[in-house]
């Protein structure tokens, strides 16, 4: 296929590999921010309604090339590092054959043949057969040989100039133009990260039409946790030491309360507050670390609170765990229960944990301010509610 023009299409890494357009595209605008800032995103290359090729941006200026078949079957991957001369050098190539469909849907390729380049042009060829579980034939075939660096070379492209990565679609059959024009998919410009809408209705009581039929809202009280640093961290219980979030508040002992959601199938923990002042919220921010920037955020995006454990905690930032007795003190007793105490000395912080939702995964945390721009409280939304979240 020889084609003039490429459609051009941002979004997070892993964000497509199928379709014509990130399935949540990020503004163009979104993408140069992360280039800028060296953080990662991808850009989705198509053409005649065809994805051609995916191209992941990686910290340290590394890219990740994706390129696709005329079924539009993912079927190679080149990882492109920075060369001494300045360019990208393609030093692994990874090539895949597939028996069908089915067996493409379930990445149980026939033959991988991976060609490895050095930085001075040593060139490995290594081909293994079957499919990944299966025994891989003694002898794999491996070819070795020393070739121009320069057909291996790229340049490293500025923001939008992904012309450059043109060149690869052809070893797909896919032959560019001399003159290719790149247009960008539409994006609704305006479409910013995850807003803080209805965090009060949360911990409202009362029956609420839901997808799945009506909820009922019902306030818990979780405890009083002691702040004793004035830092509030909020973190997996198993993951206290790994750079919680935290939160500036007041010193003192203050209330948690859990928002449980009960429909006839199950009750669930849909939001976990700290109140520090008991006056309702003038305004509501995102919790970030410093190193955070709110305009790297496409649509709906967030910064939150990582859960490996299924298990979320209010703590105070000095506050450490046993990890040895997480599953006797936290974990076990949260099989029946909604949230548990673990608690310090006489004078020291304790550690509230609750179950997250539905289990593992990323949720927003926000900061509710008073008038005068105290911290009131802070929550961990996680996103069941039907007005949790916002837009």
């Amino acid at each position: 296929m020889i084609f003039d023009s490429l459609d051009v299409s941002y979004g997070d890494m892993w964000g497509s590999q199928q379709g014509t357009a990130h399935s949540d595209p990020m503004p163009r605008a979104v993408a140069a921010r992360r280039h800028a800032a060296g953080t990662d995103y991808a850009v989705l290359l198509s053409a005649r309604e065809r994805p051609l090729a995916l191209a992941e941006y990686w910290p340290r200026r590394m890219w990740r090339l994706y390129l696709f078949d005329d079924r539009s079957w993912r079927v190679q991957m080149i990882d492109l590092k920075q060369h001494g001369t300045g360019m990208l050098l393609a030093h692994r190539n990874t090539r895949w054959q597939f028996s069908g469909e089915q067996e493409h849907a379930s990445w149980k390729w026939d033959v991988q043949e991976t060609t490895t380049v050095s930085a001075d042009g040593q060139v490995e060829v290594r081909s293994e057969f079957a499919g990944p579980g299966a025994s891989v034939p003694e002898g794999v075939p491996v070819r070795r040989f020393a070739a121009p660096l320069e057909s291996f070379l790229c340049p490293a492209p500025e923001f939008g100039e992904w012309q450059v990565f043109a060149p690869f679609l052809a070893q797909q059959g896919h032959e560019p133009a001399a003159a290719l024009v790149l247009s960008d998919v539409p994006v609704d410009e305006g479409a910013g990260p995850l807003r803080a809408a209805g965090i009060e209705q949360l911990f409202r009581p009362g029956v609420h039409d839901t997808p799945n039929g009506q909820a009922a809202v019902e306030p818990v009280d979780a405890g009083l946790l002691r702040i004793t640093s004035g830092r509030l961290a909020v973190s997996d219980p198993g993951w206290v030491g790994e750079d919680p979030r935290t939160v500036a508040v007041p010193r003192g002992d203050f209330p948690v309360t859990l928002s449980l959601v009960r429909t006839p199938h199950a009750t669930e923990v849909a939001a976990a507050r700290v109140t520090f002042v008991d006056v309702p919220p003038r305004a509501w921010e995102m919790a970030l670390r410093p190193d955070e920037d709110l305009g790297l955020l496409g649509g709906g995006q967030f910064y939150g609170v990582g859960v490996d454990t299924g298990t979320a905690a209010f703590l105070d930032a000095t506050r450490t765990v046993d990890e040895d007795r997480l599953d006797e003190d936290v974990f076990v007793p949260l099989d029946s229960r909604f949230a548990v105490e673990l608690p310090g000395t006489r004078s020291g912080p304790n550690l509230i944990a609750f179950r997250a939702g539905r289990g593992d995964g990323a949720y927003p945390v926000w900061i509710g301010r008073t008038d005068d721009g105290q911290v009131g409280c802070v929550v961990v939304d996680f996103r069941l509610h039907p007005a949790a979240g916002g837009e």
